[in-house]
């Protein structure tokens, strides 16, 4: 369990990237912090591995302070994937992300070893390892990041935007991906991003920021759907403007869930159609009233 308590942070310069900041983040959850540019979710996240030191209050994991030891211990026992994937361009793909286990004493015979595994684990093909990363495409570029955040089998995993430099095609598959390494290793994540259907897809606990980090609504992504806590956040969800507002529509092959921009949400299978035939005919009279 991740807790911060009345964390504040302000920079040099005196920018307040964080005021009294205080939040349990669950254990073996996907918490996903999400909000615009310059609200304080990346500075958050770089607090739990201590990239960035708080000003005043506590980060705690499971009751002790992260600022009671080593700053480099922590960070790897804590895996970290950033934007970009920050790959070292002049090492193979084997040895990026077994950089870690390296740096901790493994040896490179049995770090290359858990590496290989890892590659199956991310689902990358083994003919990449000896390759570098500017020979593999940005989605795989991402999934060696992520591949390497794992290497040292970290209990807590920080993504700080990883999927935002990716085309949406690539971005969707990479997001499926981390939905199943979470059903699969069961680790605390913590997710950065300012993409709230991101957010909604991948959180267990969504948190919606504004400036100097300040929560305006915490909750699942049920929960803040179904009442957002204020004009903000209706704003920001689209909700004020029926963006999520769904409806069925029957196609050649079946019903399917279509959202207001008339985008396909999902389809609704194994109902039997009288169900449909009378969900679709609630739908039409609800349509048709005044």
């Amino acid at each position: 369990m991740i807790e911060f308590r009345n964390v504040t942070k302000r920079f040099p310069d005196g920018t307040l990237a964080v005021d009294d900041f205080s939040l349990v983040l669950p254990s073996r959850k996907t918490t996903v912090f999400v909000g615009s540019s310059g609200c304080g979710k990346t500075t958050l996240l770089r607090m739990i591995n201590r990239m960035v030191e708080p000003t005043s209050g506590e980060v705690e994991i499971d009751g002790e302070s992260v600022l009671g030891g080593d700053p480099v211990a922590l960070r790897r026992r804590i895996g970290y994937v950033m934007q970009n994937s920050g790959l070292m361009p002049h090492f193979t793909v084997l040895d990026n992300v077994a950089t870690v286990l390296r740096l901790t004493g493994v040896k490179k015979a049995e770090a290359h070893k858990r590496a290989r595994t890892l590659l199956d684990t991310v689902g990358l093909d083994q003919s990449l390892a000896e390759r570098y990363p500017s020979q593999l495409s940005g989605g795989q570029q991402q999934r060696v990041g992520v591949a390497r955040g794992l290497a040292a089998d970290p209990n807590i995993l920080l993504m700080d935007e990883p999927f935002g430099a990716v085309d949406p095609i690539v971005r969707a598959d990479l997001q499926q991906e981390t939905l199943r390494l979470q059903r699969e290793l069961d680790k605390t994540v913590v997710f950065v991003t300012h993409d709230i259907d991101e957010a909604f897809l991948l959180g267990d606990q969504v948190v919606i920021l504004d400036k100097g980090a300040r929560v305006v609504q915490v909750g699942s992504p049920s929960e803040i759907i179904e009442n957002p806590a204020d004009d903000f956040v209706a704003a920001f969800i689209g909700a004020d403007r029926g963006r999520r507002a769904l409806h069925l529509k029957q196609t050649p092959r079946g019903t399917v869930v279509v959202d207001s921009e008339g985008r396909t949400q999902g389809a609704i299978v194994d109902v039997p159609d009288s169900v449909t035939d009378a969900l679709l005919s609630e739908e039409s009279a609800t349509k048709g009233a005044p």
